[in-house]
């Protein structure tokens, strides 16, 4: 079964999760960045989110993570609950 481990970032706007994600492609930390600013519980473990298989997050999540680059700053992604930046750290298929 595929599983993927991933950090986050959650943010109320779109022009927030963007200037983050400059910030992080600069050379900022996602760990402290996700400290500072994420909105998610997961924020004081550097956005980590453990690992997980396909349906255990929302739609839009689970699509980014389980199809896009592996150790890449991926989004904004929008979901119900704001806007992510992901980092997907692993996945096996």
């Amino acid at each position: 079964m595929k599983k993927a481990t991933a950090r986050h970032i959650l943010v109320k706007t779109v022009e927030q999760c963007e200037e983050l994600k400059s910030k992080i492609e600069a050379g900022a930390d996602f760990a402290e960045v996700a400290k500072q600013f994420s909105s998610c519980p997961s924020g004081r473990q550097g956005g980590n989110l453990g690992e997980f298989t396909p349906g255990q997050m929302v739609k839009e999540f689970d699509e980014v993570v389980f199809s896009g680059e592996v150790n890449k700053v991926l989004g904004p992604v929008k979901t119900q609950f704001g806007y992510h930046l992901i980092e997907i750290t692993s996945r096996t298929e």
